[in-house]
């Protein structure tokens, strides 16, 4: 296993990035900025990350042979998502330095011990209780109570994997629907809003945040992102270091994202950890346009061991997810005044599908 200790890339280097959907391309855009190449590796072949490189592998995770053949054409390998096969991710990791580091996914690939980590911590979450079968199931709603949300351990994101629950559902056809042997039970939080902190650690321990981002979720896929968040200074300032004390207690090199629930209080609001993301997030996508460094440059210099950027926020940014057939209207974000849009080059739209995002700039005052 190879330290990250010892990654100091100079241009002209190549990262290689496991991943080719829209978080790929940009840290591969990003990347190219820095004057650094990248080599994307994906089983898709039509990977939009494909688009922006020379060099890429179309191979599946399981093929040892195309895994050893990227790693010897890279310096340093991450990822864009944290599904990774965890064989994979460690047969790569004996060639070459993998950040965040393989031990990062063990804890974020499962939400069961990702919530113990939080928790373990002393960081607040939503009650929650493991769940094997329809009779486990009973138990955690006596425990937790409801409403609440079953949701598989592994796999899940944008709303797939989980169900709500209510008073009268029907406890056995919920799990039976879920198809799962493995899911966790949490306890439904009435939140006031939901926001986020984009973290970066580099090797040597420094921890910079962006400014926490409120989100707004439609059809439990983000729809808009807004920086900086409309909650109180004290407030964020405690996000960014729930957000710092992850960093450091998971050693991270690279951004993250930690979502949060603002939680109403008798003395005031309180925030919850819902879930970590170990990759660059889409509630920071604000950053390309709304930043002085995005977040993907910020990962792509934690990963190459140079210096973290201090970002500064250039105003009010308001990011746009184009989702599905919103994609067919892009035309009129390229004549809005201050708008930027970012298309990724993706061939069919459907339901849910990230297509795009748009961000908006209005200067401070």
């Amino acid at each position: 296993m190879i330290s990250s200790k010892q990654v100091a890339l100079k241009p002209g280097d190549t990262v290689g990035i496991l991943g080719g959907g829209q978080l790929g391309r940009m840290l591969a855009l990003a990347a190219a900025r820095l004057g650094l190449k990248s080599h994307v590796f994906s089983p898709d072949p039509d990977s939009p990350a494909f688009d922006v490189v020379q060099h890429c592998t179309c191979a599946e995770y399981a093929d040892i042979e195309a895994l050893e053949l990227f790693a010897s054409d890279v310096d340093v390998i991450t990822y864009e998502f944290e599904n990774v096969p965890t064989a994979a991710a460690l047969a790569l990791q004996a060639r070459r330095p993998v950040l965040p580091d393989t031990k990062v996914l063990e804890t974020t690939q499962d939400r069961l011990s990702e919530k113990n980590f939080v928790n373990a911590l002393g960081i607040g979450t939503a009650g929650y209780a493991d769940v094997t079968s329809a009779e486990s199931l009973r138990q955690a709603v006596k425990k937790i109570g409801l409403p609440a949300v079953l949701k598989t351990r592994r796999f899940g994101y944008d709303g797939k994997g989980q169900a709500m629950i209510r008073e009268g559902d029907d406890l056995d056809a919920v799990w039976a629907a879920l198809a799962t042997r493995s899911a966790i039970l949490e306890g439904f939080v009435p939140f006031e809003k939901e926001v986020s902190v984009i973290a970066a650690r580099s090797a040597d321990g420094h921890v910079v945040c962006f400014d926490v981002t409120e989100n707004e979720h439609q059809n439990h896929i983000l729809k808009f992102s807004y920086a900086p968040a409309a909650i109180p200074a004290a407030l964020a300032d405690e996000a960014r270091d729930i957000a710092a004390k992850i960093a450091n207690a998971l050693n991270y090199v690279g951004v993250l994202g930690v979502e949060l629930f603002v939680v109403p209080g008798a003395n005031g609001p309180r925030l919850l950890v819902n879930e970590i993301a170990p990759r660059v997030h889409n509630s920071g996508h604000w950053t390309l346009d709304g930043a002085s460094v995005s977040q993907f440059e910020q990962h792509i210099r934690a990963i190459a061991g140079w210096p973290l950027g201090n970002p500064i926020r250039h105003g009010q940014v308001t990011m746009t997810n184009l989702i599905g057939d919103d994609i067919l209207d892009y035309g009129k974000w390229l004549t809005m005044p201050g708008a930027t849009v970012h298309l990724y080059g993706k061939g069919t739209s459907r339901p849910g599908r990230k297509m795009g995002h748009v961000t908006e700039v209005k200067p401070h005052k």
